[in-house]
């Protein structure tokens, strides 16, 4: 398995929001639930076409009542007529007129004394009719409804003057005709021939479906504006629940980006389990990660400042003696600390400057399969060949053909157990055992190096580890190490996505043991 390495990849064009980029995210929030909102206010339009249907099936009613009733008229005898014009137009709820091959009206249910059909005067209208009226003409323009023709009387012996009574006496069938009533409702006229020659022209004033229309459009509007306000409420909470943290995280932020990050709290919204409670203590780590990388860097500036004064000094004063001794023996004694403090200082800024630099190699590091046994066995047979002090041994303990292979760089790898291999040296006493092991538990790596040392003591164990941090034997010479090797060492390991850690010798016996916990590259 690979290691989990920063790559330069972009996401922006997943990310990329082509029209509202510079809109903040409440109108946003609005927008989207106003625009539910406008499908659902559709159903006024909606309502023209349901408007339309019925409409539609009131006249062919229509059509159907007239050819009845003309059917039933042209079988009445003469002195009956009368009697069943106004009989049948009030059942039916309609005018009905009748009128002879020339046009000339024979009779009218009006006339008759029913006055059924009458037709409203706008004017007179109380208020909210006119609001009405309104509605129904903004709507009529938005759906591009057409207007039906205005009804007006016509003269009573110009019966022909009707469409639907010309129609039925040139083709003796059952017309009908959609007028508009002067308030705006549906007239719906029909005629069918008599069987005597007339012609019988039926008129309903269909107010009912205007009111029909109307009452539904006002439940729609009722329910309309409830999920309206209720939708902006919502969305208002929405848009504060979602904004209002983001906003004190972004705040938060530019603190933090403005160098006053000691300063600054970074809300961790603990009661929220959703994807802003997460960015924000995902925020809150990374700004305790900036800080203690903050407070590492400043306490590594620090140290590196003592480490590099002790030298300095001990250089100043040799130089300056060298000024005023003449004794050549004593100048070759001064010469000799001046060129052991430049070693000195020369170790100690190369280490610090791989030390600085160790982080940013890491992160953009290409880790790639690595032999550690290999490894290690290539170490061992260098420092042999160089020689060891004091006759000291080195065992390497592994399991024959057992694959040891980690992911990483085997350079920064071989720099972590060189400096475990010295450091072992530097501890053991005359004649001291070396012992390196390295073994497959589980899907990790673990490798160990054991001396017969001093050990170290359990309160020092996590100090070894620490930048500058040096307690070297009695027997070395003050200055050879820098005091960086085994922070080195454990900055290369966690960037390995490894642990390194002391501990004492399972035998019981004196010495240190350092372990090396490492991911093998087989693992699942």
């Amino acid at each position: 398995m690979a290691p989990v390495i920063a790559s330069p990849t972009s996401e922006e064009r997943e990310l990329a929001l082509r029209w509202s980029n510079r809109v903040s995210l409440t109108p946003r929030i609005l927008a989207v639930n106003i625009f539910a909102l406008a499908l659902l206010a559709g159903g006024f339009f909606y309502l023209d076409s349901y408007r339309a249907r019925i409409v539609d099936n009131r006249v062919a009613q229509a059509s159907r009542e007239a050819r009845l009733i003309g059917q039933a008229i042209g079988t009445a005898e003469d002195d009956k007529r009368a009697a069943l014009v106004v009989s049948l137009a009030r059942d039916t709820d309609t005018r009905i007129r009748l009128f002879d091959a020339q046009g000339k009206q024979l009779a009218d249910s009006r006339a008759l004394g029913l006055r059924n059909f009458v037709l409203r005067d706008p004017d007179k209208d109380p208020l909210n009719q006119e609001a009405a009226r309104f509605l129904d003409a903004m709507i009529d323009t938005v759906v591009g409804a057409g207007r039906d023709p205005l009804y007006r009387e016509r003269n009573p012996d110009q019966g022909l003057d009707w469409p639907d009574v010309r129609t039925a006496f040139e083709t003796h069938g059952a017309p009908a005709t959609v007028w508009r009533a002067p308030d705006r409702t549906p007239v719906i006229t029909a005629a069918a021939p008599l069987g005597n020659g007339g012609v019988v022209m039926t008129t309903t004033n269909a107010r009912d479906i205007t009111q029909t229309v109307r009452v539904e459009r006002f439940r729609l509007g009722v329910v309309l504006g409830i999920v309206t306000i209720v939708s902006i409420l919502l969305s208002l909470f929405l848009a504060r629940t979602i904004v209002r943290p983001l906003r004190r995280l972004a705040r938060a932020a530019v603190r933090v980006r403005l160098g006053r990050a000691r300063e600054v709290v970074v809300p961790r919204l603990p009661t929220r389990r959703d994807e802003i409670g997460l960015l924000a203590r995902a925020i809150s780590d990374m700004t305790q990660t900036l800080r203690a990388r903050i407070d590492a860097t400043e306490a590594f500036a620090a140290d590196v400042t003592h480490e590099l004064k002790n030298p300095l000094a001990s250089l100043r004063s040799a130089v300056d003696g060298l000024k005023s001794v003449k004794d050549p023996e004593l100048q070759q004694r001064l010469l000799a600390i001046v060129q052991d403090d430049v070693h000195r200082l020369d170790r100690l800024i190369t280490d610090i400057s791989e030390a600085s630099r160790l982080d940013a190699q890491l992160s953009r590091a290409k880790f790639e399969p690595v032999d550690v046994g290999a490894l290690i066995d290539a170490i061992i047979a260098q420092r042999s060949e160089r020689g060891l002090p004091r006759d000291i041994r080195i065992r390497y303990d592994r399991r024959a053909g057992e694959p040891l292979v980690a992911f990483g760089e085997a350079a920064r790898l071989e720099r972590v157990f060189e400096n475990l291999v010295e450091n072992a040296i530097s501890f053991s006493p005359e004649g001291g055992l070396i012992v390196i092991s390295a073994s497959r538990v589980s899907d990790s790596l673990i490798i160990r190096v054991e001396d017969e040392g001093p050990g170290v003591p359990e309160e020092a164990r996590e100090a070894v580890f620490r930048r500058f941090h040096s307690v070297r034997p009695e027997s070395e010479a003050f200055g050879r190490h820098s005091g960086l090797g085994l922070a080195i060492a454990r900055t290369i390991v966690e960037g390995h996505q490894g642990n390194i850690a002391v501990e004492s010798r399972e035998d019981r016996l004196s010495g240190a043991r350092f372990v090396v916990e490492l991911p093998l590259a087989d693992r699942p």
